[in-house]
């Protein structure tokens, strides 16, 4: 008998048993079963007793459920449009794309406070959801309360991270504020994370293509120069090295921004990035449409091209950047969303954002996985265990491990789909990667145990998810490059004295 197996022979039968698919589970894959009671993983491996009820998973891989840690759900943006999809139909989709937790955004607008903005998004999200949710908070409106009282006692009541915005008129910070949150965030021990743009770079560009009847959706593109990313990046992670203090840059577009990260990382900085689908898969040509056509494809920051793409790539395979997630901002294609002035809508008045969270896996599990580009633990670590880590939902999440919760995706990498909205779960009502085939698909989906998906079948009561409430996040600590480490204890001393945190340990 496998060694993995938990002893539970001659004990009560599993809830759930996964049987003869390869399991991948800390850095190996096993042929065998997995067993599942009470909601959690109690046996992987061999062959198991059978359970009160059997799956077959011959050819199958057994994967974690995925995590996604960028997502808008049930959101309004900046501009005052809501997002298409609530917590029901989000996290439905979700679900039919192995995606078993999400963490989305509850969005803290100016003049809203933070416990108001924390009990309006946890009620509709307790109503709806179908899997497993947690929050980040959107910081728009960092005054002396907020600091003081709001924040801190989030942060210790699980919402461990943050999200902040150097660009958008409506919610970006200055970089004082900034450094006022990268300190608290060092003071309660959470993680920021920043969407980071040079405002002043895309308004001064914004404001001279219109000026010139330049508004086509493909000057989004153009307004969004990539050296507006490359820019508020490094100086993002210069203020954050300034408090010395983890910092995530969310969505990263472009290569030089990727390059910027790695030479950061290098140094020592204790910087972490993600991107996600539409920086693999799409380019500025897909906003090059008839019409308004092109503002379906139309995201901050916005595609790039084809070396981008395989900048992005290099960063995912090398680890420059630690997460994949879908940045779903899904908006209809109408007065409500993305067009609110209809055909009259310029690049500048249209809601940001693609829609991507049931595709985000099963494009990466087609064109990374099984192309070649990353190997199927890669996968995972991008997909869902990296996201348990660094938000703090490890080990309970993100792994298939004895005791964590089953959160389970069977992918069959045999099957072909050709991607439609029509076979989506989500509200958008269009898919920027319509047409596109891809190989493989989760087409059984447990989640805390339960099969919420199985057959194309949603198997889940509106509502059944779970609430998680986060501990620490779990960041890798990086060396400096030998030269830089006397300047970097200098330099920590001083500013833990001016930051009130005490002297460094010599």
């Amino acid at each position: 008998m496998d060694t993995t197996i938990a002893s539970l022979i001659g004990e009560e039968r599993f809830d759930l048993t996964i049987r003869g698919g390869r399991i991948v589970t800390d850095g190996r894959v096993i042929e065998g079963d997995l067993g599942v009671r009470d909601g959690r993983i109690a046996a992987i491996g061999g062959s198991l007793p059978p359970g009160l009820r059997d799956v077959d998973a011959t050819g199958r891989w057994v994967l974690p459920g995925g995590i996604d840690s960028h997502c808008h759900v049930e959101q309004r943006s900046g501009m005052g449009m809501m997002c298409a999809d609530d917590f029901y139909s989000a996290t439905v989709s979700a679900a039919f794309g192995g995606t078993t937790t999400i963490v989305p955004f509850a969005a803290q607008h100016r003049g809203m406070s933070v416990p108001e903005v924390l009990a309006d998004y946890s009620q509709r999200a307790a109503e709806k959801a179908v899997i497993d949710y947690g929050f980040h908070l959107i910081l728009a409106n960092p005054d002396a309360t907020t600091l003081s009282q709001d924040l801190p006692a989030a942060i210790r009541d699980g919402i461990t991270s943050l999200k902040v915005y150097m660009t958008y008129d409506r919610m970006k910070l200055e970089d004082i504020e900034l450094l006022d949150v990268l300190a608290l965030a060092r003071a309660e021990g959470a993680l920021v994370m920043v969407h980071a743009e040079n405002n002043d770079m895309i308004r001064w560009i914004a404001q001279r293509l219109i000026d010139r009847g330049h508004t086509a959706p493909k000057f989004h593109g153009v307004a969004h120069d990539p050296l507006a990313e490359t820019e508020a990046a490094y100086r993002a992670i210069a203020l954050a090295r300034l408090v010395d203090v983890p910092l995530l840059l969310v969505h990263v577009a472009g290569g030089d921004t990727v390059e910027v990260i790695r030479q950061a990382q290098l140094l020592g900085a204790n910087v972490l990035a993600e991107s996600c689908p539409q920086y693999l898969f799409l380019t500025a040509d897909d906003m090059d449409r008839p019409g308004l056509e092109g503002a379906m494809f139309c995201c901050s920051p916005p595609a790039r091209d084809a070396d981008a793409q395989e900048a992005i790539w290099r960063g995912l395979i090398d680890g420059t950047l630690a997460t994949y997630s879908s940045d779903h901002a899904p908006y209809r294609f109408d007065e409500t969303g993305k067009l609110p002035k209809g055909d009259a809508t310029t690049f500048k008045e249209m809601a940001n954002g693609v829609p991507g969270i049931e595709l985000r896996m099963p494009l990466l599990f087609s064109e990374g996985f099984l192309k070649g580009r990353i190997d199927i633990h890669q996968f995972v670590a991008l997909t869902a265990t990296n996201h348990a880590k660094l938000y703090g939902l490890a080990p309970r999440k993100g792994a298939i491990a004895l005791g964590a919760d089953a959160d389970i995706a069977v992918w069959n990498a045999e099957r072909e789909t050709t991607i439609t909205a029509a076979m989506l779960h989500d509200n958008a009502g269009y898919t920027p990667y319509e047409g596109r085939t891809i190989q493989g698909w989760p087409e059984v989906v447990v989640s805390r145990g339960r099969v919420v998906v199985e057959d194309n079948t949603l198997h889940a009561e509106r509502g059944s998810g779970a609430y998680l409430r986060r501990g620490a996040p779990d960041l890798p600590r990086r060396a400096p490059v030998p030269g830089t480490d006397r300047q970097n204890r200098s330099h920590g001393r001083v500013l833990k004295a001016l930051i009130g945190l005490g002297e460094d340990t010599p």
